[in-house]
């Protein structure tokens, strides 16, 4: 069994399911929001998709070689506590997960030349932190099942 999650998540051999599950991931947490806050994700994601069709598997690779780096501190910790759901631990420290991922997003954010991309960002921003940690279980799930798979 892998130990790390650049282990699990970046091997060349499983990336590319990996790629496609988190995309699948995304996809899904976008449909389940709701209300003013969730139409307001559904606009802005339709609006990235429509400026760059592929863009979301495109960035998920892009980000997921930082995002496996943001997460291993609390993977090994998972690891070393002899955990066996990844997601409820990552629910049980939502603020410190989320900030970590986020600070991957903003990175990649602030460095786009895309002034499209930026504004969108920017509008989808404010509520990130809250849409991160919700997403958390699904993340922690998809994490495990790839780790099973290894």
């Amino acid at each position: 069994m892998a130990d790390t999650l650049k282990e699990i998540l970046l091997d060349s051999s499983r990336r590319p399911t990996v790629v496609t599950d988190l995309e699948g991931l995304v996809d899904a947490e976008v449909s389940d929001k709701g209300g003013v806050s969730g139409a307001v994700v559904k606009t802005g994601f339709a609006a990235v998709k429509k400026i760059k069709p592929g863009i979301i598997p495109s960035a998920v690779d892009t980000l997921l070689d930082d995002f496996a780096g943001a997460l291993e501190p609390f993977y090994g910790d998972f690891k070393a506590k002899g955990g066996n759901d990844f997601g409820a631990y990552l629910t049980s420290r939502s603020d410190e997960a989320s900030d970590a991922l986020l600070t991957v997003t903003d990175s990649r954010a602030d460095r786009s030349s895309r002034d499209s991309i930026k504004k969108v960002y920017s509008k989808l921003r404010p509520n990130g932190k809250k849409n991160v940690e919700e997403a958390l279980p699904r993340l922690g799930q998809l994490i495990d099942k790839h780790a099973a798979a290894v």
